[in-house]
């Protein structure tokens, strides 16, 4: 056989074997894909993520000095109303306290007045008694010395007589001088005395009241009508300045502290309706409002979180605070809005598509979508009611694809 019939012999085969294999691809039956028909439905884009319960407006009772706790009267949980004793601390040692600085309050009291008045009337009467005696006798002498004078002059006293009357004026004088400046130093001391007094009667008066408050603070009294949600001590504890006694509340109205990823911000806004529920009784849901939208981003664990605030009704009190819960914040709703699965639209960049089945082919559309859920999206254009778009699968969707199509429920 020559060279040439091989060669055609052989483009025979290859010819009967592309033929012989179209053949079997033009029979092989088109791929089953999984469709699902265009309907309408209610649609609500929310927020989902954990917070945590918090009184909206507290009561914290803490201990005001170190001491034990002698009786409690209460118990955790229960409803109390204001001005009802909750508990008792030993304060023995600041009600002794209190009685010796009421004593010195007294007495520093007495000297302020004292003070105010010109001081001890028997220290001022002899200070002004003393100048009074000396001006008397400066001025007893004065006389005596122009008396004495006149009759030297006229030689019926002798200048020993004079002398001795000067001598004597001088000391008086001197005495009268002294006289006086004792009873400016003794009024100058009058005036630091007021004020040395008038502070440390303030001083003394601080302490009495802060004692007062101690004292006072020794039996734990609610400020309020509300339910006793914390009470960490009990009788025969020691407890220092500042420890919790008890916390209370009224809990009719509590407020979660909704912590949003930061991606998921910039949809939240003063209002929205908010449902909160709880593992520990998953059948109840909670309706609340969200109250301040965030204004900066904390840490939180692994997270990157905005805190949100939402106000949450609790007629039963069955939220109690500190607990953590789980917060659905509800964005946006569409009623009977055209509803297509997220899984059937692919994104190509800032356009959205999927693929319509027509006449057992795929053809691919473009469509504009609204808001969004975990599962679906609103179609704004691009699709009917009724339309079967295709949903991704073990098979690669393509456009003029022919398949088999298999509707989903």
């Amino acid at each position: 056989m020559t060279l040439k019939k091989r060669l055609w012999l052989g483009l025979g085969a290859a010819a009967t074997l592309v033929v012989v294999l179209l053949i079997l691809n033009w029979r092989r039956p088109a791929p089953r894909v999984a469709v699902v028909p265009i309907t309408r439905e209610n649609l609500s884009s929310t927020i989902s993520s954990n917070g945590k319960v918090e009184p909206i407006a507290p009561h914290s009772i803490r201990a005001e000095m170190d001491t034990f706790v002698t009786r409690v009267l209460v118990t955790e949980g229960q409803a109390v109303h204001r001005g009802q004793l909750l508990l008792e601390l030993d304060a023995t040692a600041e009600r002794a306290a209190l009685n010796q600085a009421r004593a010195q309050l007294a007495t520093e009291e007495d000297a302020l007045r004292a003070a105010q008045s010109g001081g001890r009337a028997d220290q001022r009467a002899k200070a002004s008694g003393d100048v009074a005696s000396a001006d008397a006798r400066r001025d007893a002498l004065r006389q005596q010395n122009a008396a004495l004078t006149k009759l030297v002059a006229q030689q019926a006293a002798t200048p020993a007589e004079l002398a001795e009357n000067r001598a004597a004026l001088a000391a008086a004088e001197a005495d009268a001088q002294q006289a006086e400046k004792a009873l400016e130093e003794y009024r100058r001391q009058v005036q630091l005395d007021v004020s040395q007094n008038g502070l440390l009667v303030a001083q003394l008066r601080d302490n009495v009241r802060d004692l007062e408050e101690k004292v006072n603070s020794a039996r734990a009294i609610a400020p309020a009508d509300g339910t006793l949600y914390s009470l960490p001590v009990h009788a025969g504890d020691f407890v220092h300045v500042g420890d919790l006694l008890a916390e209370m509340a009224d809990l009719h109205k509590v407020r979660v502290r909704a912590f949003i990823d930061e991606p998921e911000l910039g949809s939240l806004e003063e209002g929205q309706t908010v449902d909160v529920t709880w593992d520990a009784l998953p059948d109840r849901v909670w309706a609340g409002r969200t109250e301040m939208v965030p204004k900066e981003v904390v840490p939180h664990g692994t997270r990157s979180v905005g805190e949100t605030l939402c106000s949450v009704t609790n007629d039963k009190l069955d939220l109690i605070p500190n607990i953590t819960v789980d917060v659905s914040i509800h964005l946006r709703e569409r009623t009977n809005a055209l509803v297509v699965p997220r899984g059937a639209v692919v994104s190509d960049g800032n356009h959205r598509y999927v693929f319509v089945v027509d006449d057992n082919h795929l053809r691919r559309r473009e469509i504009r979508v609204g808001i969004a859920t975990p599962v679906s999206y609103e179609v704004v254009s691009g699709l009917s009611e009724g339309d079967l778009v295709a949903l991704p699968g073990e098979v690669q969707l393509k456009d003029k694809m022919k398949i088999q199509a298999v509707t989903q429920e």
